[in-house]
């Protein structure tokens, strides 16, 4: 049973977006309408305050950390159309802005390690966008998606396996979620799954350390929460739907545990539950975590 362990300050003077642990779990960062990006040491139930980032414009909607061997890097994106990187070097600092957007960043998120230091983000103009660093040259790349989703692109997410070719998962205001694949002429897409009936809100494709099935669960402002599973081995294009539960109100956030067989979802009911599949491919629910309406949307 998952309990409360500690509420964090975060001293945002609006509402907070996302927030993020580092690999390590040693530090907090968190995003908010009130433009800034701030991270927090947190370690024995406590918090310390280290950094505000301020670069952005609009409301910051999500947070990414990258993988610890490239150093101490975080992303954001925001509805100012820009994604910024950040790095920690004795002081917090910005090392990059993307600009080639022309709406609101919704999702930014930092791919497996193995394919380098590499990032998708996903904008309500439709597209979305893979940006690299070339550690030859120390300049960045990037290669832009046009027409992803019609209306806008919501939330993606990379295939855990670094080990083949590079693949996301993304989520529109199409109602559909699709699934694409690096090739030589760019990313194509491999599978369009059509299930939900409204905006896309998050997706978030499954680590398989213990099966052998492809996984992605998404969730919807239909209330629904859905998982869609693959047996076709390294190259899925063919997922069945499975509906695990229809909430009580639109579902925004989903995250897998590191071992893919615990579903994290949280929404518009202010709750946290999570949710673990039987033998028998019934998902039930083993944690609920509630939040009362008038929790402080400054704290965590």
């Amino acid at each position: 049973m998952a309990s409360l362990v500690c509420n964090i300050d975060t001293a945002h003077e609006d509402i907070v977006h996302d927030a993020e642990i580092d690999f390590h779990g040693l530090q907090l960062a968190t995003c908010s309408s009130d433009n800034v990006v701030k991270i927090f040491g947190i370690k024995n139930n406590t918090q310390s305050h280290i950094a505000d980032l301020k670069g952005h414009y609009g409301p910051v909607w999500q947070v990414s950390w990258a993988h610890p061997k490239f150093g101490n890097i975080i992303a954001s994106c925001s509805y100012d159309r820009k994604v910024i990187i950040w790095k920690e070097n004795q002081e917090w600092t910005k090392i990059y802005e993307y600009n080639n957007h022309d709406a609101s960043v919704n999702s930014v998120k930092f791919g497996p390690h193995e394919y380098g230091l590499i990032l998708a983000c996903g904008s309500s103009d439709g597209a979305f966008s893979i940006i690299s660093h070339n550690s030859t040259t120390g300049s960045w790349e990037f290669k832009k998606k046009i027409n992803a989703h019609a209306i806008g692109c919501n939330a993606l997410s990379w295939c855990p396996d670094g080990r083949g070719p590079k693949r996301i998962v993304t989520g529109g205001c199409d109602s559909l979620v699709r699934i694409w694949e690096e090739g030589p002429n760019g990313w194509d897409e491999k599978a369009k799954l059509d299930a939900h009936s409204d905006w896309v809100r998050d997706v978030a494709w499954a680590p398989s350390i213990i099966t052998n099935h492809t996984t992605i669960a998404s969730c919807s402002q239909d209330r629904r929460v859905i998982v869609w599973t693959s047996s076709t081995g390294n190259n899925p294009t063919t997922f069945v739907p499975l509906v695990l539960h229809t909430f009580d109100d639109a579902v925004w956030n989903l995250s897998w545990s590191i071992t893919g067989n615990i579903l994290a979802v949280s929404g518009g009911d202010n709750k946290v539950t999570l949710w673990k599949q039987n033998s028998e491919r019934h998902w039930t629910c083993i944690s609920d975590v509630s939040k009362t309406q008038t929790h402080d949307q400054r704290q965590l």
